[in-house]
């Protein structure tokens, strides 16, 4: 009762960052091609009165792509977001937002010149009114309807090339899953034929820069829709967990006592619908989700396929993984070995990195282990576990940052399935995002994990990252120029102790400090080391 009371008192209309602007979802700038919306504070496209961005043609990557999706021209996705804008906003400073009208991620303030370091806490350590608080956000969420996007409802050429808009509302939680399903969506090429090997979010090098977006954005609005501006998204360590820990009604909803697929009736997570889980229907329609429900959530927490994933993951198991030295390898996709990446999303064996697409280790355990809602890719994003287990994968993204403290050429700049390249924008954002943006340690996007946390810096230390970043960046250039310098002073010192050796060996006496007025005319000038 205190929950839902919680949640009535707290429904306001916020703006809400996501998928379709609203203010782009019509004719007019369909076909123009263009979403530049105004900043409501000054009346201008992108604020630029301003000086905080300005409408510009939007810049797409030319490296080429791995030879997974050997299409071109069918899927509205490629070249994101151009099928359907190609003049976005372009911020300027540490402004963001589709219009400019937000703040980069880890700076606030009316001018977005203000450092803020949020702190992302174990669920199980939050006190008993901060979980209550939390649950009641979540369900807030789900009854909210986002302000300011909105949905598409149809491919670009079922719109007739925009002149006949298909988009409709949708609430705040669940443009997420409406988001997550529409970046791993197959590709719809006609009649009853699709393309599966596909995938935007998933099973390439952009899984862990996507969903840490993603994560991001969901907490922002979070923070809007309840004026809560400390919020942050709690993680579960499901590390050596034997069994699903955050299921029983004080958390995430427990089992129903009857039908043990269902959550408890006793957690409002069991009055929850979900969407856009019937890809095969929506595939034999040549249809996109529409985000209508499709009945409760469905979770049944360890009665799973044991031969694929026989338990949940081990710490020996994340450790193993956080050895591992390479990002991403060979074909960068869910075949790859000794890849970081593809081991900690669960398709190489958490013991040895070799691919092995039977088994479900790390990340996909935990999505299998669920047996429900979560174990489908395209719907996973409905049950409300999904944040907190991303938000720990997350985590470990972020130890494995800080250990191996890798330069941004790490990240594929090209031959990565469609979509995952350093420079490609990540579907279905908008405002735009690259890969690459987001392959930096999280402390410098505003946001640090309570396990993880290192002594706070000051003012000064904060004010030196940017510059650290760069010298740290070039380090070998600057160690070489370094060796280089010890050996030319190394000859040079020893031409010189050569030359004072002989002056010595050739003079009887060393000439005076002092010397008497008479003999200036006579003195030669000598610099000495």
């Amino acid at each position: 009762m205190l929950l839902f009371a919680m949640g009535f008192l707290l429904v306001i209309l916020q703006p809400s960052t996501g998928q379709f602007p609203r203010a782009c979802a019509n004719t007019q700038s369909l076909l123009r091609k263009e979403c530049c919306p105004p900043w409501d504070r000054d009346g201008s496209p992108c604020g630029e009165l301003s000086s905080r961005g300005s409408c510009q043609n939007i810049l797409l990557s030319q490296a080429p792509l791995g030879p997974q999706f050997p299409f071109s021209g069918v899927d509205d996705r490629e070249d994101w977001p151009s099928v359907f804008y190609n003049r976005t906003c372009k911020c300027e400073g540490n402004f963001m937002g589709f219009n400019c009208g937000e703040c980069k991620f880890g700076f606030s303030g009316p001018n977005c010149t203000e450092r803020r370091l949020r702190t992302r806490r174990n669920i199980f350590q939050l006190t008993t009114s901060e979980k209550d608080k939390f649950l009641a956000y979540l369900n807030l969420a789900k009854n909210t309807p986002s302000q300011d996007y909105v949905i598409a409802t149809g491919t670009y050429t079922q719109m007739n090339n925009g002149s006949n808009p298909m988009f409709r509302n949708i609430n705040v939680y669940d443009l997420f899953v409406w988001m997550h399903y529409y970046a791993s969506r197959d590709t719809l090429l006609g009649g009853s034929n699709v393309w599966r090997d596909i995938d935007f979010a998933h099973e390439a090098p952009g899984f862990l820069p996507w969903h840490r977006v993603f994560l991001l954005l969901w907490e922002r609005e979070i923070q809007k829709i309840t004026g809560d501006e400390n919020f942050t998204i709690p993680y579960w360590d499901w590390r050596d967990a034997e069994d699903c820990v955050v299921c029983t009604d004080e958390y995430m909803g427990g089992r129903h006592p009857i039908n043990p697929n269902l959550l408890s009736p006793a957690s409002f997570f069991s009055s929850w619908q979900v969407i856009c889980t019937r890809s095969e229907e929506y595939n034999s329609q040549q249809a996109l989700c529409n985000a209508t429900s499709e009945g409760p959530i469905l979770r049944n927490p360890g009665n799973n396929d044991k031969s694929r994933t026989p338990r949940l993951p081990s710490s020996a198991e994340v450790e193993f993984c956080l050895s591992l030295t390479q990002y991403e390898s060979g074909s960068m996709d869910k075949m790859a070995n000794y890849s970081f990446r593809n081991t900690l999303e669960g398709f190489a064996d958490p013991r040895t990195a070799i691919s092995n697409i039977s088994q479900s280790g790390l990340h996909n355990a935990l999505h299998i282990y669920m047996n429900g809602s979560m174990s489908q890719v395209q719907g996973s994003a409905n049950d409300p576990i999904f944040v907190l287990h991303h938000a720990f994968v997350d985590s470990i993204f972020e130890r494995w940052l800080r250990r191996h403290r890798p330069m941004l050429e790490v990240y594929p700049a090209a031959n990565a399935p469609i979509g995952h390249n350093r420079e490609n924008y990540m579907v279905p954002f908008i405002p735009l995002y690259r890969n690459g943006e987001f392959f930096k340690p999280s402390r410098e996007l505003g946001y640090d994990y309570e396990y993880l946390q290192e002594p706070a810096l000051d003012s000064f230390q904060e004010f030196l990252i940017p510059y650290l970043e760069q010298a740290r960046q070039i380090w070998p250039w600057l160690v070489g120029a370094a060796v280089i310098g010890g050996i030319v002073t190394a000859v040079l010192t020893g031409l010189i102790r050569a030359c004072r050796k002989k002056r010595r060996g050739s003079s009887s006496e060393i000439q005076p400090l002092l010397i008497e007025s008479e003999d200036y005319n006579n003195i030669s000038y000598q610099s000495n080391f």
